[in-house]
C-alpha cells in the first residue's frame, strides 16, 4: 500500500532534519564548541592566525582545520558574518526534554521560556544570562523562534554550548509540564498588575519558570493565560520599556535572589 503523501513528506522533513549541520563561528563559538564532547564536529576552517590562538582547543578535539587564506575565507558564511579566521561546521546539540533537563533541586529551579523571540542576538544574550544565574534551560518554540545559527552562537559567547536551549513543539504544553514539577510560572509583560518583585513574594520560593514574550506583540493570549501571575519590571518615568534579553537578566537575578541562593 502506497503511504500518503503527508507521510512522506513527514518523514523527508525528518530525515533532513537528522542531516542537518550548523556553521559556528567566531574565535570564542569555535574554541568552546571544540571543546564540548557532546557536539558532533564535522569540519573545521581556520586561518594561520586563528589556528594559532586555537591550537590547544584543535589539539585536545583531534579535529585536522583547513587552513584558508583570509581574503577568500572558505565556510560558507553571510559575508556580513564576523567570523574571526574560525568556522566550524557541527550538528545542533540535543540537550533532551523538558522532564529530564528541568526536574528541580528543591528551591532552585529556574527556567526561561520564549515566546516567539526569533532575533539570534536576543536569545543569544539570553543564554548568557541564563548560565550566569544558573537556569536549566532555555525554552522556546519549534516554529517562530530563533533556532540554533551561528549568529546565535557567536552573541552567546559560549553558552551555548553548556546552556541548555529546548526547542518545543507546543509553549503552553511545556508550561503545564513545568507547573507539574513544582514551578510557579511568571509571565513578565508591561501590563502586570504587580511588579517581578511583589510577584514573586506573593509565592514560597521554590522553583520559578519566566516567559518573555517578543518585542512589540508580546506574550500570546494562550502563553498569558497559562502563566500562574502576570507581572511586571517597574520603570522610573514613561521612556520606555527594557529589551527582551534586558528583561530576561533583570527577571532571572531577582528569581535566583528570591530562591535565597544568591
Amino acid at each position: 500500500m502506497k503511504k500518503p503523501d503527508w507521510v512522506i513528506d513527514k518523514e523527508r522533513a525528518k530525515r533532513a532534519s537528522a542531516a542537518a549541520t550548523i556553521w559556528l563561528f567566531g574565535l570564542h563559538a569555535v574554541e568552546d564548541a571544540l571543546k564540548n564532547p557532546a557536539r558532533d564536529k564535522r569540519r573545521l576552517i581556520l586561518t594561520r592566525n586563528a589556528a594559532d590562538k586555537l591550537a590547544d582547543a584543535v589539539a585536545a578535539s583531534g579535529m585536522e582545520p583547513e587552513i584558508s587564506d583570509p581574503r577568500k575565507f572558505a565556510a560558507p558564511l553571510d559575508a556580513q558574518a564576523v567570523h574571526q579566521g574560525a568556522a566550524l561546521e557541527v550538528r545542533p546539540l540535543d540537550w533532551g526534554d523538558t522532564r529530564s533537563v528541568c526536574a528541580p533541586e528543591g528551591a532552585r529551579g529556574l527556567v526561561v521560556l520564549l515566546d516567539r523571540v526569533s532575533d539570534p542576538h536576543n536569545v543569544g544574550a539570553i543564554l548568557r544570562s541564563a548560565e550566569v544565574f544558573g537556569a536549566q534551560a532555555v525554552i522556546a518554540t519549534q516554529r517562530h523562534a530563533a533556532p540554533e545559527t551561528g549568529a546565535l552562537a557567536k552573541t552567546a559567547s559560549g553558552a551555548l554550548e553548556r546552556q541548555p536551549y529546548l526547542r518545543v513543539r507546543n509553549l503552553a504544553e511545556e508550561m503545564e509540564l513545568l507547573k507539574s514539577l513544582g514551578y510557579v510560572i511568571l509571565g513578565l509583560d508591561g501590563t502586570g498588575e504587580v511588579s517581578l518583585a511583589e510577584g514573586l513574594a506573593q509565592f514560597p520560593p521554590g522553583p520559578v519558570a519566566l516567559v518573555l514574550g517578543a518585542e512589540g506583540p508580546g506574550l500570546r493570549d494562550k502563553t498569558r493565560d497559562t502563566c500562574d501571575l502576570i507581572v511586571r519590571i517597574p520603570a522610573v518615568g514613561d521612556f520606555g520599556s527594557l529589551n527582551v534579553s534586558n528583561a530576561a537578566a533583570v527577571g532571572l537575578y531577582a528569581a535566583r535572589m528570591a530562591q535565597g541562593n544568591g
